[in-house]
């Protein structure tokens, strides 16, 4: 625990709440009041043991609950970013999950420029693999020019793309599944996630795959066998990254190449130095 970013954090961000937007009422007598709610009335508001918020505030809580750092975030108004730094002063980890189910649905729309500026195939999806930007290389990889509306349910479910991802079931589902899977144990809320599982779980192809489990979580220089609508088959050379103020969406950039056989046999990793 990082006691003194803790207490900086949390004592900055009480101090921003009215006392009076939540029902409570200024004392008047004499005497110097600091800002914002009391450590008391955000035990109140919480529902919790008097003295619960003024243990995790001063540090002297150890391993404080994910629930209570949650709604001490979201009575904090916290940013995503802000929550990720409550759990890492806190319990220094990052937090398991985002701190608004809103939260990875949304990006800035320069995103859509920046991916239009990109020369390889690259998307941008939402937490729940929603399409959120797509650039014209992207949509070429599709016969007719039609992207799905939602990435992993078209990987997992549409029998076109079964004949896209070449080698389907060895050298695409079983690294798409647990992806699932991750993404559901970080968002157990999600309506979309929770439909794209269920729907799994009812297909004959794909319900052994997921049950068997994985380990992958990202496919980020992963190399596999790809049809291109115009190209012809190939080999997609995937780089992943994440807009950082949107919280599990993912910018995806594929390095196709044309051919029967493997462009990176052996790609070593690049080191810095």
């Amino acid at each position: 625990m990082n006691k003194k970013a803790l207490r900086a954090l949390l004592r900055e961000r009480r101090a921003l709440i009215a006392p009076e937007s939540h029902g409570f009422r200024r004392p008047t007598g004499q005497g110097r009041r600091a800002p914002g709610l009391s450590q008391h009335q955000v035990d109140q508001l919480l529902h919790r043991t008097l003295g619960t918020y003024h243990r995790l505030e001063s540090g002297s809580y150890p391993s404080p609950p994910v629930d209570l750092l949650r709604d001490v975030g979201r009575l904090f108004g916290l940013n995503e970013q802000e929550w990720q730094l409550l759990c890492r002063y806190a319990l220094l980890q990052d937090p398991p999950g985002p701190l608004y189910l809103s939260s990875g649905k949304e990006i800035p729309g320069v995103w859509q420029e920046a991916v239009d500026g990109i020369n390889h195939i690259a998307y941008v999806s939402d937490a729940s693999w929603d399409l959120l930007a797509c650039n014209r290389a992207f949509i070429e990889l599709f016969p007719g020019h039609r992207p799905p509306s939602n990435t992993m349910r078209w990987m997992l479910l549409d029998r076109h793309a079964h004949h896209m991802l070449t080698d389907w079931a060895t050298s695409w589902a079983p690294l798409l599944l647990p992806q699932l899977r991750a993404a559901l144990a970080a968002r157990p809320e999600d309506d979309t996630l929770r439909q794209i599982e269920k729907e799994v779980l009812a297909d004959p192809e794909a319900a052994p795959i997921y049950e068997a489990g994985g380990s992958a979580i990202h496919p980020d220089g992963d190399e596999r066998p790809l049809l291109h609508a115009r190209l012809g088959p190939g080999w997609a050379t995937m780089c992943a990254a994440q807009p950082l103020t949107t919280p599990g969406a993912r910018l995806m950039i594929l390095v196709f190449h044309p051919g029967v056989r493997r462009a990176h046999p052996r790609m070593p990793a690049l080191q810095a130095g």
